[in-house]
């Protein structure tokens, strides 16, 4: 007989939805590099503002295909006919100003790409190119936001960057691997 994984909390009683069983054993916490990655990380996050991560979870498909595959520059490239069609898509969180975040976003990863080389380049310099690994005891333990993902909502801020304030951004670091926050007795 197998012994169950145990996870961290917040996926436990979820157990039996899939979906959400595979985001925490495969992809939160796991150091994510590649550009169009983390920027599809980052809106999802943003896209969560004022709902559940399983409701973002349920639309991440139509969100792909809804923002052609997280192509930072055919998302900047957007023009209202697009804003018409997202505002459209039932895959997708509906919502005017999370979509014009979305556009707005990608044209500032463009400027943070010409700056720092690539997007990736930027968000890790936050952490100082590597994982900050978190030791908490119980999912009561973690912060909703750090003097870390403070510092990167500031100056996503300030870089024309929207939704991404500090909870957001904590939250954006730990679905890219910038911080790990398994819970000491999760099998991750």
């Amino acid at each position: 007989m197998t012994t169950p994984l145990i996870r961290c909390a917040w996926v436990d009683n979820r157990a039996d939805d899939d979906a959400m069983v595979r985001y925490h054993d495969e992809e939160w916490g796991v150091p994510e590099h590649d550009d169009a990655r983390l920027f599809e990380l980052l809106t999802l996050e943003g896209a969560q503002a004022g709902l559940s991560w399983e409701t973002i979870l349920k639309r991440r498909e139509g969100y792909r295909r809804a923002f052609e595959g997280w192509d930072i520059a055919r998302i900047a490239a957007y023009r209202p006919t697009d804003t018409e069609r997202l505002l459209a898509d039932p895959g997708i969180i509906r919502n005017r100003a999370k979509i014009a975040a979305t556009i707005g976003n990608a044209q500032a990863a463009l400027a943070v790409q010409r700056d720092f080389g690539s997007l990736d380049a930027y968000v890790w310099g936050f952490v100082g190119g590597k994982p900050i690994l978190n030791r908490f005891e119980s999912m009561s333990d973690l912060p909703a936001s750090t003097q870390v993902s403070a510092a990167m909502s500031k100056d996503m801020l300030r870089r024309g960057f929207k939704f991404v304030g500090p909870t957001i951004m904590y939250a954006f670091m730990q679905a890219a691997g910038l911080t790990n926050d398994h819970t000491v007795s999760c099998f991750r």
